[in-house]
C-alpha cells in the first residue's frame, strides 16, 4: 500500500528509526563519568525503589542492582548505546525490540508513582511493540541487506 512519500513498511523504517534516535538520545545526554564513577544513576533509582509500593520491586532492586551498582551502571548505559544503534542501523532488529521493550517496562515498573515520566516510556514500549509485530527491521536494514529474519 503507497501513502505519501512513502509505503507502509518505509513508514516503519521511519518508526523503527525514530525509536533507535531516542535511545541513542537517551545515551548521548547521559553524564557517564557521573553514571560509572559517583554511580548517580543507579543510586538514584536505589531512592525509588527503597519508597516503592509494591515490595516485589524493592526486593528485586535489593537483590540484582543493589549488590552491584557498578556493573548494573554499565548494563543501563550501553544498553541503550546497544539499542539506538541496533534500530537506527536494523541490526538484530527484533532482538533489539525486545530490549528496548523490557527496559522500558521496567522504567515504567520503577517509575509507576511518577506519572510524569510515563509518557516517553510509554510511547517507547508502544513504538516496539508495534515495530515488532510489522516486522519493521526489513527494511533499510542491515537484517535485510543480509537476509536475516525474513
Amino acid at each position: 500500500m503507497q501513502t505519501i512519500w512513502l509505503g507502509g513498511a518505509e513508514w516503519l523504517a521511519v518508526l523503527r528509526i525514530g525509536l533507535g534516535l531516542w535511545w541513542l538520545e537517551s545515551w548521548r545526554h547521559k553524564d557517564r563519568k557521573a553514571w560509572f564513577e559517583r554511580g548517580t544513576g543507579i543510586a538514584w533509582a536505589a531512592g525509588v525503589a527503597a519508597d516503592h509500593r509494591w515490595g516485589a520491586v524493592r526486593r528485586g532492586f535489593e537483590k540484582v542492582v543493589q549488590p552491584r551498582p557498578k556493573l548494573m551502571a554499565y548494563v543501563v548505559v550501553y544498553a541503550e548505546l546497544a539499542l539506538g544503534l541496533g534500530l537506527i542501523l536494523g541490526f538484530l532488529t527484533p532482538v533489539a525490540l525486545v530490549g528496548g521493550l523490557v527496559l522500558n517496562l521496567l522504567y515504567l515498573v520503577l517509575m509507576i508513582h511518577d506519572w510524569a515520566e510515563q509518557g516517553q516510556n510509554s510511547m517507547m514500549a508502544l513504538i516496539s511493540l508495534v515495530a515488532l509485530f510489522a516486522m519493521a527491521g526489513q527494511t533499510w536494514s542491515l537484517d535485510a541487506a543480509l537476509g536475516l529474519f525474513r
